[in-house]
């Protein structure tokens, strides 16, 4: 049984030498690609590392956004304030729904990953860091877990049975009249 490799289409063909020879200068030319990507980059990876990027947000009391800071966000923040035009799918965060510090990646090649700080703040308040418990603020998004928001109703026994009895009484009271 002769052995195999993959084309670009996903298909499998036999492993001869002339498709092992293509198959090495493809990945030459992908590594060549690579570095020059990396070279052109690499001056962006070093505006974009450590920088911070603050958003000051509508949130309830217990620090929950009125909505939400994506990714599309950051990238339009990036644009707006540094010049330089990100895809949307280089920022690796779910949409950010709490007030609080965020590190997020941002993918540039498979080599080049600068962090940016992301600090989102409620509005009227000046944006701060908790420099006494910085596991506690810092919020690794990658790691962060998602979680399903569950609408509870509330259910206030002692009132309804109270405005029973209370219904009752004035039946009772106007039946006796």
């Amino acid at each position: 049984m002769a052995a195999t490799t993959s084309s670009p289409q996903g298909f499998a063909i036999p492993a001869t030498p002339g498709a092992m020879k293509q198959a090495g200068r493809i990945t030459v030319k992908a590594t060549e690609r690579r570095a020059v990507l990396n070279e052109e980059l690499s001056s962006v990876a070093e505006v974009l590392e450590g920088k911070t990027l603050t958003f000051a947000v509508k949130a309830g009391e217990t620090g929950k956004l009125y909505g939400s800071i994506s990714d599309q966000d950051i990238v339009d923040f990036v644009k707006e304030n540094f010049e330089i035009e990100l895809e949307k799918r280089q920022v690796e965060t779910e949409p950010i729904r709490e007030l609080g510090v965020y590190t997020l990646p941002v993918h540039l090649t498979m080599d080049l990953v600068p962090t940016i700080k992301v600090i989102i703040h409620r509005e009227g308040e000046l944006p701060t860091e908790e420099v006494e418990e910085p596991e506690a603020v810092v919020k690794e998004v990658a790691e962060a877990p998602v979680v399903e928001e569950t609408v509870v109703e509330e259910v206030a026994e002692p009132e309804a049975e109270e405005a029973e009895e209370e219904a009752a009484e004035d039946e009772s009271e106007e039946a006796e009249a």
